[in-house]
């Protein structure tokens, strides 16, 4: 796919969970201030190539791995893993906030790097805040818990939080899914907002919001990459007879 300089670039990355194979061979390029969408059907590897990402694969002890990922023209195995996970942050389909207050939740990543002083903390509660779009519902109940907010505004919560330790990608696994559609509505017009300042790749189910909110659509079948350019190409003129009869609902 022709396009803006990758900020992420995968090489041939194999992955396996003990002697299941869930990614075969997948090489991609992800571009700088775009978002980037990863459809498929269940199963298909485009959760455990999010991960990949930002190595949390790395958590389980079952996985093995070919291929490289280099972010910013550098493998990530040479990153500092903490220090990858702030600058590639990621959300996750069910939305996850701390059991704390609203504001313990924006500072946590920061107080981890050692910030203290309150000016600055609140400083970054309110700009991230904003950035999601959720300071003007919560700015008078910051010292309330996260977990009394509704399912939508804990996810922007969550990604607020993703935003405070200053990322320059940010991963969204089905971000949407367990939302109702006012508030995927919410969801998709930040995302849009976003990418002005963030590189985003989004994994999700859901047809229409890939073609709704992505410059680049990716998509994965059977452990593979089948396809990946324009979303707009993909959508109107895709080059595998597999792709148009998956967006088309043909299967899946």
């Amino acid at each position: 796919m022709e396009s803006k300089q990758p900020v992420m670039s995968s090489r041939h990355i194999s992955l396996w969970y003990d002697k299941t194979r869930a990614l075969t061979d997948i090489t991609m390029d992800i571009p700088e201030k775009q978002v980037t969408a990863i459809i498929g059907p269940s199963g298909c590897g485009k959760s455990t190539f999010l991960k990949t990402l930002n190595r949390m694969t790395d958590l389980n002890p079952a996985v093995k791995m070919g291929g490289f990922i280099n972010f910013l023209d550098k493998p990530l195995q040479q990153y500092d893993v903490v220090e990858l996970r702030r600058r590639v942050g990621m959300v996750f389909q069910k939305p996850n906030p701390f059991p704390k207050s609203i504001y313990d939740n924006i500072t946590f990543g920061l107080r981890l790097q050692g910030v203290k002083k309150k000016s600055d903390l609140d400083a970054v509660v309110e700009s991230s805040l904003r950035r999601a779009a959720l300071w003007d519902e919560v700015k008078d109940r910051l010292k309330q818990s996260a977990m009394g907010l509704s399912g939508g505004q804990q996810q922007r919560l969550c990604i607020a939080r993703a935003l405070a330790v200053n990322p320059e990608v940010v991963l969204m696994d089905e971000p949407c899914s367990a939302l109702d559609p006012v508030a995927t509505a919410k969801i998709e017009d930040l995302i849009l907002q976003l990418k002005q300042e963030y590189t985003i790749v989004i994994v999700t189910h859901n047809m229409q919001q890939a073609a709704r909110i992505s410059d680049g659509t990716a998509f994965f079948l059977s452990s593979q990459l089948v396809e990946y350019d324009t979303t707009v190409k993909m959508f109107e003129n895709p080059g595998d007879q597999r792709t148009e009869d998956y967006i088309t609902g043909r299967f899946g």
